[in-house]
């Protein structure tokens, strides 16, 4: 196995090393994957939970793949139905609604799609929107497209980390912030 860097956090109560992937010439990202990670998972719902109290919703939303086990959790903690916008159509979808993303991690345009069922579930609704890490704010925008074609209102949007120029991301309820990593700022 490849020895990388890592990157030291905190989050919820909890130490994890974050891997450190070069994304771009020269700019490296520390890389939170929560899949098959409970314990994160779990401490990390239940922070957001709090976070998340005083705020009126109906319904959590996130998008395909890595969040989807955070925004399960969180629904259990919170009470509340989530749904998951999918990155690939397949035909029992229906009239599915979508909007185009591109996200830090593929460097590829991506596809977000509301099944048909979802639509009647969340037109009309406030919703929270769900992510593991918001860097771009491309699938955030992606969600956010989708969310109004549904007629669905957005009142918060959440994530365990956001990352990159903290300004651009005071809206947002998270549990921390990772820094981007040029040659010059790199951790060993």
């Amino acid at each position: 196995m490849i020895q990388r860097s890592t990157y030291a956090v905190e989050i919820a109560g909890l130490r994890r090393e974050l891997r450190l992937f070069e994304v771009a010439p020269g700019l490296r990202i520390a890389v939170l994957n929560i899949l098959g990670d409970t314990e994160l998972v779990q401490a990390c719902s239940k922070a957001l939970a709090e976070k998340l109290a005083n705020i009126d919703y109906d319904i959590l939303v996130t998008a395909e793949a890595k969040s989807i086990p955070l925004a399960y959790a969180l629904s259990v903690e919170t009470q509340k139905p989530y749904v998951v916008l999918r990155k690939i159509y397949k035909p029992y979808m229906g009239a599915a609604l979508s909007a185009e993303t591109l996200s830090i991690t593929t460097g590829i345009p991506q596809m977000l799609y509301l099944d048909e069922k979802d639509l009647v579930v969340l037109r009309g609704k406030k919703v929270v929107l769900l992510d593991d890490v918001i860097s771009t704010g491309s699938t955030l925008q992606g969600m956010r497209l989708v969310l109004e074609k549904a007629d669905a209102d957005t009142v918060a949007e959440a994530a365990i980390f956001t990352e990159g120029e903290r300004a651009q991301w005071r809206h947002i309820i998270a549990l921390g912030h990772l820094p981007l990593f040029t040659d010059e700022t790199a951790h060993d």
